[in-house]
């Protein structure tokens, strides 16, 4: 008998998870959320069941994954609790929300599991930070919860002291590497490019780029070095980038974004 995944909250990133489940097969799905018209239209598209309420989710569902925004996680979670128990696990994408803050506000009555998504997986395409350190999981809901996100994008099983740094990196890093897409293509047009050629060119650039450094099976640095000739336009568009200390500045920036998501914990 497949066990029944149920999702409390079903805006983009539970859609998103939801869509990238239901062709697999491996659990029955089971979804609420405040938005009746969209929860419709995603029932009907993927064969999710409509629960009437988040305790309708919870008293149906073997795993409950919590899709809501932070600062609603705790009145959701004290509404779950008469139906909350042992077998079940509640699954909570919730940025922010440790798993201690998640376990005292569900009583305590089922195990947690944390993940941290990045908006990649609107596209399928998305990276999973899973931490499993409750010792109340049994092994056989840490594989099924393994087997779930793994098949709709990459899991890192991570311990939760690491999340902070997963959510600097890869959470926010989408947001990062579009800005920098956006000043490539503001160089192009700046160089002579059309701004619909020189958004064509960068995006094609990073696809490739991306496809080599994945493929390759050699470090960025050397595929770098590649494109890198003695004297050339690279070595001098580089140079500018180190003398304007691009490099170090990323490096500040995604410490900074890891400092405020331990804040925003707190």
């Amino acid at each position: 008998m497949a066990p029944v995944v149920g999702f409390i909250g079903t805006g983009n990133m539970g859609a998103a998870i939801i869509r990238g489940l239901s062709p697999l097969g491996k659990a029955d799905l089971l979804g609420f959320d405040l938005n009746a018209a969209k929860l419709a239209e995603l029932a009907a598209e993927t064969g999710m069941a409509v629960a009437k309420s988040p305790l309708d989710v919870a008293t149906g569902a073997d795993y409950v994954v919590l899709c809501v925004k932070p600062q609603h996680m705790r009145e959701v979670l004290d509404s779950l609790r008469p139906a909350l128990a042992k077998g079940k696990c509640l699954v909570s994408i919730a940025a922010g929300i440790t798993m201690e803050k998640l376990a005292a506000w569900s009583g305590g009555r089922c195990p947690v599991v944390r993940i941290m998504p990045n908006t990649p997986a609107l596209v399928g395409a998305g990276s999973y930070a899973v931490c499993l350190d409750d010792p109340k999981l049994a092994q056989a809901q840490k594989d099924l919860v393994l087997e779930l996100f793994s098949a709709i994008g990459k899991t890192f099983p991570l311990p939760e002291k690491d999340f902070d740094a997963f959510t600097a990196l890869s959470g926010s890093g989408p947001a990062y590497v579009m800005y920098f897409m956006e000043a490539l293509i503001e160089s192009g047009v700046y160089v002579g490019l059309s701004r619909g050629l020189s958004t064509d060119v960068v995006l094609e650039l990073l696809r490739g780029s991306v496809k080599m450094a994945l493929e390759s099976g050699q470090h960025v640095s050397l595929l770098r070095e590649m494109v890198t000739s003695p004297a050339g336009t690279t070595i001098e568009a580089l140079l500018h980038l180190d003398r304007s200390a691009v490099r170090a500045a990323v490096i500040e920036a995604v410490a900074m974004a890891r400092d405020r998501s331990i804040e925003l914990g707190r």
